[in-house]
C-alpha cells in the first residue's frame, strides 16, 4: 500500500480519491474549501462536486497542505491549470523528497503560454513528474465505471511505473513518453469542446457538430506536432479520444459552457471551464508557429466578443473552398 496525497477536491481531484481509496491505498485528499472538505468529512460525499456518489471511508480530507503531503508517495495535483504554479511554489517546502508528481490538469498558462509540466519544472525543480490525461469523466471514474487514460513522463521507465501504480481493475493507463504530445492534446480540445457546445446551443445540428470536431481535429493535431507532440500520441487517448468525449456530451464542463454560450444564456454562474483560458493562448501559439488553426482562431474572438455565434459560424462556412487533404 502507497500513500497517494490529491491535492484539489473538485470533482476529478475527489473521483481520484475514491478510486485510489477503493483500491486500497491510504488517501489524503486536501482542498482549500473549508465547507467541502468539512462535507466530505461528515457525510462521505461531495455535494458541491459530485453530489449523491458516496465516497470511501478510508478518505482523509483536509485543508491543511502539509498533512496531506506528510509520508507522501506520490502526489496528484488536481487544480486548475491557471492555479498550478502558485499552488506549485506554495507547497515547496512540504513535499516529501522521495514522491513523485503526476499533473492531473488540463491546460495552457494564458499569460505565459506554458504547459502545466514546463510551471512545475521551473518552480520544482529535479522532480520526477508525470501527466494523467484521457476520455474521463470525473462521475464515471467515482463510481468505478470502465475508464482507460494516458499516463506520460519524459522517460520511458517512469512512465511504465506510473502505468502500473496508477491503473485499477476499472481504470486502465498506458504508458507514454510523449509529455508533449499528452499535454497539448487535452488542452487544446478544451477550446474545441467549447465550439462544439456552442454547435448543439445554437442548434445547428449534428451534422454541423461532427464537421466541426473532425476539422477541429485537424487543428489540434496541426498545433500540437508544432509545439513538439507526435503525431501517434495526439491520435490516441489524450488527444482524438479525449476530444471525442468531451465534443459529445453536457458532463463536459466546456462542452456545457459552450452550450449556453450557444443559447445566449447569462454564463456568470457556470463552473470553470478551462478552454475559456486556453482559446486565446493556443490561438497566439498557432499564429507563431504557422498554424492554420481556424477554429481555435474562431473560439477565441467568440469568447473576446470580437464576433457573435451567428457571425462565427458565418466565417468558418465561408472560408475558401480547398482538398480535404493536402
Amino acid at each position: 500500500m502507497s500513500t497517494i496525497a490529491v491535492l484539489g477536491a473538485g470533482a476529478w481531484g475527489t473521483a481520484l480519491a475514491a478510486l485510489y481509496a477503493r483500491g486500497g491505498e491510504a488517501v489524503r485528499l486536501w482542498g482549500r474549501d473549508a465547507a467541502t472538505i468539512a462535507a466530505i468529512e461528515a457525510r462521505r460525499e461531495n455535494p458541491r462536486y459530485l453530489p449523491g456518489i458516496a465516497l470511501p471511508p478510508s478518505i482523509r480530507p483536509t485543508t491543511a497542505p502539509a498533512k496531506a503531503l506528510a509520508g507522501a508517495d506520490l502526489v496528484l495535483l488536481v487544480v486548475p491549470a491557471q492555479s498550478l504554479g502558485g499552488l506549485a511554489a506554495d507547497l515547496a517546502e512540504d513535499l516529501p523528497a522521495h514522491a513523485t508528481l503526476v499533473l492531473c490538469a488540463k491546460g495552457i498558462e494564458r499569460r505565459t503560454g506554458r504547459f502545466m509540466s514546463d510551471i512545475v519544472a521551473e518552480v520544482l525543480p529535479d522532480r520526477p513528474v508525470g501527466i494523467l490525461s484521457g476520455p474521463s469523466f470525473a462521475s464515471d471514474v467515482a463510481c468505478g465505471l470502465p475508464t482507460a487514460v494516458t499516463v506520460a513522463a519524459k522517460d520511458g521507465e517512469t512512465a511504465d511505473a506510473l502505468a502500473r501504480g496508477l491503473s485499477t481493475e476499472s481504470f486502465r493507463c498506458y504508458a507514454s513518453d510523449d509529455l508533449r504530445g499528452v499535454e497539448a492534446g487535452g488542452a487544446l480540445k478544451n477550446v474545441l469542446a467549447l465550439a462544439a457546445g456552442v454547435v448543439i446551443g445554437r442548434s445547428l445540428g449534428a451534422s454541423a457538430q461532427a464537421a466541426l470536431v473532425t476539422r477541429g481535429f485537424v487543428e489540434l493535431r496541426r498545433l500540437g506536432e508544432a509545439l513538439g507532440g507526435r503525431a501517434e500520441t495526439l491520435m490516441g487517448l489524450s488527444g482524438l479520444g479525449d476530444l471525442i468525449l468531451t465534443c459529445s456530451s453536457p458532463q463536459s464542463r466546456n462542452f456545457a459552457y459552450g452550450a449556453a454560450l450557444g443559447r445566449g444564456e447569462d454564463l456568470s454562474g457556470l463552473k470553470l471551464a478551462e478552454g475559456v483560458f486556453t482559446a486565446a493562448i493556443a490561438a497566439r501559439l498557432a499564429r507563431e508557429n504557422g498554424i492554420e488553426a481556424p477554429i481555435v482562431e474562431t473560439v477565441a474572438e467568440l469568447l473576446s466578443g470580437e464576433l457573435s455565434v451567428d457571425e462565427a459560424a458565418q466565417r468558418l462556412l465561408q472560408r475558401p473552398l480547398k482538398r480535404e487533404v493536402g
